[in-house]
């Protein structure tokens, strides 16, 4: 049992070894064992929190997906532009290419928020290997689930924004953000299986150029 005061730190050490071993080895490779190594603890520490390693899966998804959120709640202000707004979004959930390596993945809230960093590669990584389980896995299709869910509801609600300031012409918000977010997906999956678009840049211009359809009160 983990010393007394300790128990938030070792969970989130845990965690961030967890992803760190998922985006070195997949989640086939990872096993405990390798995760009580990365966390520098015990095996019995690692199975006191998360029991197996099926729980201990789903709860570093929880914790990648929500990562993104947090990032771009901290990051916007109620005196931003629609326009400002959606850029701290797509900067988040389709972040332009930054050689990071060197870059400890860190999805803890425990020493502030900026401080949570995930690397670029080892975010596609992760994005492959937990999406590609979560076809054929109840539970991590559940995690998926309401974490889009939210932000569909958060991007909608930027939409809504922009047409209530005028700065944004969107006739139907919630299928606009469920537009971009399944763009976000697929453009993420082309990323980690290395399509390239078809003018060799950074796929995330598409879609920017989605988004300011909607600018300026024309589609």
């Amino acid at each position: 049992m983990p010393k007394l005061g300790m128990e938030p730190k070792r969970r989130a050490d845990v965690i961030n070894a967890t992803l760190t071993c998922i985006s070195l080895h997949g989640i086939d490779g990872m096993t405990l064992d390798k995760v009580a190594e990365y966390a520098d603890c015990s095996k019995g520490v690692v199975t006191y929190y998360f029991k197996n390693k099926d729980n201990l899966t789903i709860e570093a998804f929880k914790a990648f997906m929500a990562y993104y959120g947090l990032k771009i709640q901290s990051e916007i202000e109620a005196t931003m532009t629609p326009m400002e707004m959606m850029d701290v979004t797509l900067k988040h959930i389709l972040p332009p290419y930054r050689d990071d390596a060197d870059k400890k993945i860190n999805v803890s809230q425990l020493d502030g928020i900026e401080k949570m960093y995930i690397p670029y590669d080892a975010s596609g990584k992760l994005f492959l290997q937990f999406f590609s389980k979560a076809t054929l896995d109840p539970n991590l299709q559940e995690v998926v689930s309401k974490s889009y869910l939210a932000d569909l509801h958060g991007i909608a609600k930027i939409f809504d924004y922009g047409n209530m300031t005028g700065r944004m012409s969107v006739e139907d918000s919630p299928s606009a953000a469920y537009g971009l977010l399944a763009m976000v997906v697929g453009l993420s999956f082309f990323r980690v299986t290395n399509i390239p678009p078809v003018n060799g840049e950074d796929n995330r211009y598409i879609c920017e150029d989605y988004v300011k359809r909607f600018k300026g009160g024309y589609l």
